[in-house]
């Protein structure tokens, strides 16, 4: 399934969630991910920022479809995701 990722979390656990969701995902943008998952894989991400994030102050909000072939994207300005492709 087609999963888009967006986060605000707290500056003190941010670098452990970005670091986190790299392990699965596309950085796309400053607290965005994209990126193709199973059904399980999906459901252990879900599970690794619940224990990373305090839910009293964070928020994830989570978009999946299982049409990722009928997904489009337009860049609109700086494609960030193509500079995190160097690393």
């Amino acid at each position: 399934m087609w999963v888009i990722i967006v986060y605000d979390i707290n500056e003190k656990r941010v670098a452990k969630v970005l670091k986190y969701l790299r392990r699965y995902l596309n950085w796309i943008q400053n607290s965005v991910f994209e990126g193709e998952l199973t059904y399980a894989e999906l459901k252990k991400v879900k599970s690794g920022l619940k224990r990373l994030m305090n839910t009293q102050e964070d928020s994830v909000i989570i978009f999946s479809s299982s049409l990722s072939n009928d997904y489009k994207k337009e860049i609109i300005g700086l494609d960030k995701a193509k500079e995190t492709q160097i690393l």
